[in-house]
């Protein structure tokens, strides 16, 4: 079972679990505001492996440009119904169906997680080929070293993993990727989390 078929079976639960989640992160939302601060008004930002929507609403709400792509076909239903007046989209990470310079930001957050370490940096290399020149990436990822699989995921069958990597080791990724890395940042999991260090790395493609 692929990663997208699992997300299929789980969509109206993992809607109803997170779709209102940044009510209860303030972290999450100062940076976002900050990250709104620096792309409003420089044209479409996408919200990648956007779930439900819930980024992509924030950041419109903030005055951003705001559309979405997810994997999974369920998940672009609901995050339809639940935004309609934002633009979402199914697609991969991995072979993105956009054109060169199409963003002017993403925000990805616990995207990349999914890909694995042998498609990280292939991930963050079509990330910077659909952002424009001096585009920003802010990227959320879950610290540490481990793979968390999981065959069954609220009472459905699934197969999906879930990696967690380290700051220094995004870090070397983003820079082979050809991004410039601007800021790191890291906080605790909030009680209602899974209990792992959180880390946003705020990165850019250069204006060259």
């Amino acid at each position: 079972m692929s990663v997208k078929d699992s997300y299929d079976r789980v969509a109206k639960a993992y809607v109803e679990t997170f779709f209102h989640e940044l009510e209860r992160k303030p972290f999450d939302r100062e940076l976002l505001d900050r990250f709104a601060r620096e792309v409003g008004g420089r044209g479409p930002v996408c919200d990648m492996g956007c779930g439900p929507g819930q980024v992509a609403a924030y950041l419109a709400s903030r005055g951003v440009e705001a559309l979405g792509v997810d994997l999974s076909p369920e998940m672009v239903a609901h995050a339809e119904r639940l935004s309609p007046g934002i633009p979402f989209r199914q697609g991969d990470m991995l072979s993105l169906d956009v054109a060169d310079g199409a963003w002017a930001g993403i925000a990805a957050f616990y995207s990349i997680i999914h890909v694995g370490r042998q498609n990280a940096v292939r991930a963050l290399r079509e990330l910077r080929r659909a952002l424009r020149g001096g585009g920003l990436l802010l990227l959320g990822f879950h610290g540490g070293h481990e793979v968390i699989h999981l065959d069954s995921w609220w009472e459905q069958p699934v197969s999906v993993d879930f990696t967690f990597f380290e700051p220094d080791e995004m870090e070397e990724y983003l820079r082979t990727a050809g991004f410039d890395v601007e800021e790191k940042l890291e906080r605790p999991p909030y009680e209602f989390e899974h209990p792992s260090r959180r880390v946003y790395i705020l990165a850019r493609k250069s204006a060259a």
